[in-house]
């Protein structure tokens, strides 16, 4: 074969390049019910073209996925998320979004393996739908920290109020965030980290 005649094989995007001075990377996952803004925090605050596995939703999931405060949604993540940032010039977050239904739920397996921590995406308008998500990170004995996304006709409530409601222990972060803005998501993943490196401290039982 002449090679003259193949097209020229290029690599990824320089800005994509993992930076050179990265001494550690650290698998997060970002969960949360259906339609509280996952893929938005990934793709607000990734320093790389985040990944997404979205769909437009079709007849099929009607009776199925409940839209119930999200009627305009029009699309949905089918199996991942995927998204880096550095925190400094030595740490490295690989992020991974989950998708909301609970049809999708057995890919959570795969996507939790390795993982050091996870955000927990919750909307006050829809607090149920956290419910089951937190108790499955629980039975897992995954860390994690709790985001409250602010949606424009979010109610506002007290965070031990919130707390309350979701039967969250004392020792778990509970931040305000908005996904849309990178700074804001940036923060919740300090948040997380901060959270990681204190349960690290706590002598071992």
């Amino acid at each position: 074969m002449d090679s003259r005649n193949c097209d020229t094989v290029t690599g990824p995007p320089v800005a994509d390049l993992l930076p050179d001075t990265a001494a550690m990377a650290v698998k997060v996952v970002i969960v949360g019910g259906f339609g509280v803004g996952k893929t938005t925090m990934v793709g607000s605050v990734s320093e790389i073209r985040p990944l997404t596995t979205e769909e437009t939703m079709t007849q099929a999931g009607v009776g199925v996925d409940d839209l119930a405060g999200i009627e305009r949604k029009t699309s949905t993540t089918v199996a991942m998320d995927f998204g880096r940032i550095s925190i400094n010039a030595e740490l490295v977050l690989y992020l991974f979004g989950t998708p909301g239904q609970e049809r999708f739920w057995f890919l959570w397996n795969g996507l939790f393996e390795g993982a050091l921590g996870a955000v927990v995406l919750v909307d006050t308008r829809r607090l149920e739908v956290s419910f089951e998500v937190i108790g499955r990170l629980e039975d897992r004995g995954v860390p994690f920290v709790v985001a409250v996304n602010t949606f424009p006709e979010s109610p506002s409530h007290p965070t031990e109020d919130l707390r309350a409601a979701l039967d969250l222990p004392v020792e778990v972060p509970i931040v305000a965030c908005d996904a849309r803005s990178r700074e804001s998501s940036r923060d919740v993943l300090l948040a997380l980290m901060h959270h990681l490196y204190n349960l690290s401290a706590q002598p071992a039982r």
